[in-house]
């Protein structure tokens, strides 16, 4: 599982280290059944508090996206594939949201901005997938 995190980005670690979880979990990358890092090995890797890792795991808890199995670690839920379009929508509509900011910021109109989408979706889908 690949998290990776930044002071800088001003939002607190672990709420970084949730909405990667999610997003991983949306792509698919992180399937039903799937047992996450433990918390302390997670905060070794991530140089962060223990505490701060077990907060995120508890968040993550809350949302139904992991559970914890006694002694056993925590693990992605079964309900973690109906959120996944959810997610998936929800992380698309951020990242759209900042593009248009951008585009309205830099006076580039929103026909211009389709029309750009539609270009790189068609050289996308012409490129060899992997």
């Amino acid at each position: 599982m690949q998290i990776h995190i930044t002071a800088q980005d001003g939002v607190p670690i672990y709420m970084q280290i949730v909405q990667q979880v999610k997003l991983l979990v949306a792509a698919g990358r992180l399937t039903a059944g799937e047992e996450l890092p433990a918390i302390r090995l997670l905060a070794e890797q991530l140089v962060v508090n223990p505490n701060t890792v077990a907060r995120a795991y508890r968040e993550l808890e809350l949302a139904g996206i992991v559970e914890k199995r006694r002694t056993a670690g925590t693990y992605v839920t079964e309900q973690g594939s109906p959120l996944a379009k959810r997610e998936r929508l929800k992380i698309l509509t951020e990242r759209i949201d900042q593009l248009l900011a951008e585009a309205e910021h830099m006076a580039v109109p929103l026909e211009d901005v389709i029309k750009l989408v539609h270009q790189r979706y068609t050289v996308l889908e012409r490129s060899p997938k992997p």
